[in-house]
């Protein structure tokens, strides 16, 4: 009894915390010991500057249509702004029309996902898998061959020409 008890419990906190705003799914455990995880949250917004911090590092969303990556149409690689691990290919990017960087295809090893509920419903949030940085939000309204939508801050990414 007792030890059924203790996984009951356990099992509970492991659900609370999977809830919180640093949870990591299967995706992000390889980079568990990774040293972008030590970085101190003062030391990350000394990295990035206050608009790229707040984004990556405290989930905000940049105004629709602020970034110059909306335009981007040049070969090369997106990759996180916090860490640059490679996140999209240039030709997965497509103007979805929202105002921000959208992509139908990501490198799903690189990135980790979890539900937020910040604006009142379920959203499935993605964040990059070794930096833990909140990219944006994937929705099932995308073009053929994925359905699906990878809504990204301009702010939380770099590009890179190839």
């Amino acid at each position: 009894m007792l030890d059924r008890r203790r996984l009951i419990l356990g099992s509970a906190a492991l659900t609370v915390a999977a809830c919180g705003p640093q949870s990591a799914d299967a995706n992000t455990a390889r980079f568990a010991a990774d040293p972008f995880r030590r970085i101190s949250d003062a030391e990350w917004r000394r990295r990035l500057g206050d608009p790229a911090w707040r984004v990556l590092r405290h989930e905000a969303t940049e105004r629709p249509y602020s970034s110059p990556l909306n335009d981007e149409t040049r070969r090369g690689t997106y990759v996180c702004r916090g860490c640059e691990l490679p996140l999209f290919r240039w030709d997965w990017k497509y103007d979805s029309g929202t105002g921000w960087p959208s992509f139908w295809r990501v490198m799903e090893a690189n990135i980790g996902t979890k539900i937020d509920y910040l604006i009142g419903i379920p959203r499935r949030e993605y964040h990059c898998a070794r930096c833990l940085g909140h990219q944006g939000h994937v929705f099932n309204d995308g073009p053929r061959p994925t359905g699906l939508r990878y809504c990204n801050n301009g702010r939380a990414l770099t590009f890179r020409p190839a």
